[in-house]
C-alpha cells in the first residue's frame, strides 16, 4: 500500500442527514447512496490515514418534529428518532464491511444485542486501530439534534473537524434557500456568529454554538458529488467553511 497522503486533519466527524441515505420519495434506504459514501470513506482512510467517526440522523425513518407538530409529547418523539438513527448505522457499516473497511457501531441509546454502548475512551481506541467508528442514538438525550450530537461527539474524541454533508444538490451554504430563490449566493467561508445572525440553516444553534466555543471548524459540502470528501481532505476549498 503506498504512503499515506498528509491531510488537512487527522482526525474528523462526518455528519449525514438521514435525509441524505434515503431513496428519491424521502424514505428508507438508497443502497447506491449507501455504497457510494461507503467506498469514498474507505478511499480516503487509504489515501490519507485518516481517523473518521461518522455521526448518522433519522430523518429518512421518523422526524421527531413531525411527531410533536401531531401532538405527540417530544421526548417520546425523540427517542423514537434516536432508535432510526441506529438502523442507519447499522446499514453503514453494513455497506462499509462489504467492502473491507473494519468499523463500530456505538450508540448512545444502549442496544448491545446490534452496537457498542458510546464509551469516549473506547471510541478513540476504535479510531487509532483504523476502525470507522458509526455513532448513533443522538447524544442520548430527547431535546437535542443529531447536529448537537456530532459537536459534541467531536469535541469528546478531539476531532480536528465537523464535515456535514448536505444532498439534493445543495454544495454549501447560501445567503437563502437556494432551491427556492434564484439569486441566493453562496459562501464561500463565514463566521459561526454570522450564522447565527442571518439565521442560516447550517446546523442548530446549538451545535453553532458549541463549535465556536470549543474551535471546531465546520464544512458543509455536497455529499453526493463524488470525490469531494478526498478533494476537502486534500485541501481543496469545497463548499463553504464556518469557522
Amino acid at each position: 500500500m503506498a504512503a499515506a497522503s498528509e491531510p488537512r486533519w487527522r482526525r474528523i466527524v462526518l455528519k449525514l442527514s438521514g435525509e441524505a441515505l434515503a431513496e428519491k420519495s424521502g424514505f428508507g434506504l438508497d443502497t447506491e447512496v449507501l455504497d457510494q459514501v461507503a467506498t469514498e470513506l474507505h478511499d480516503v482512510k487509504g489515501r490519507f490515514g485518516v481517523d473518521i467517526a461518522v455521526v448518522v440522523g433519522g430523518g429518512n425513518f421518523w422526524r421527531g418534529l413531525k411527531g410533536v407538530g401531531r401532538g405527540m409529547d417530544q421526548a417520546q418523539a425523540d427517542y423514537m428518532g434516536m432508535i432510526a438513527t441506529v438502523m442507519n448505522a447499522l446499514a453503514m457499516q453494513d455497506a462499509l464491511e462489504r467492502i473491507g473497511q473494519s468499523t463500530r457501531v456505538m450508540s448512545a441509546v444502549e442496544m448491545p444485542k446490534v452496537a457498542e454502548p458510546y464509551i469516549r475512551r473506547r471510541a478513540e481506541r476504535h479510531l487509532e486501530k483504523g476502525r470507522v467508528v458509526i455513532l448513533a442514538g443522538g447524544t442520548g438525550n430527547p431535546f437535542f439534534t443529531t447536529d448537537t450530537a456530532a459537536a459534541l461527539r467531536a469535541a469528546e474524541i478531539s476531532a480536528q473537524a465537523i464535515l456535514k454533508g448536505t444532498h439534493s444538490g445543495v454544495d454549501g451554504v447560501y445567503t437563502a434557500d437556494p432551491k427556492l430563490d434564484p439569486t441566493a449566493t453562496k459562501f464561500s467561508s463565514i463566521s459561526y456568529l454570522d450564522v447565527i445572525n442571518k439565521g442560516l440553516k447550517v446546523m442548530d444553534s446549538t451545535a453553532i454554538t458549541f463549535c465556536r466555543d470549543n474551535d471546531l471548524p465546520i464544512v458543509v459540502f455536497d455529499l453526493l458529488r463524488k470525490g469531494n470528501l478526498e478533494a476537502i481532505l486534500g485541501g481543496e476549498e469545497i463548499g463553504t467553511l464556518v469557522s
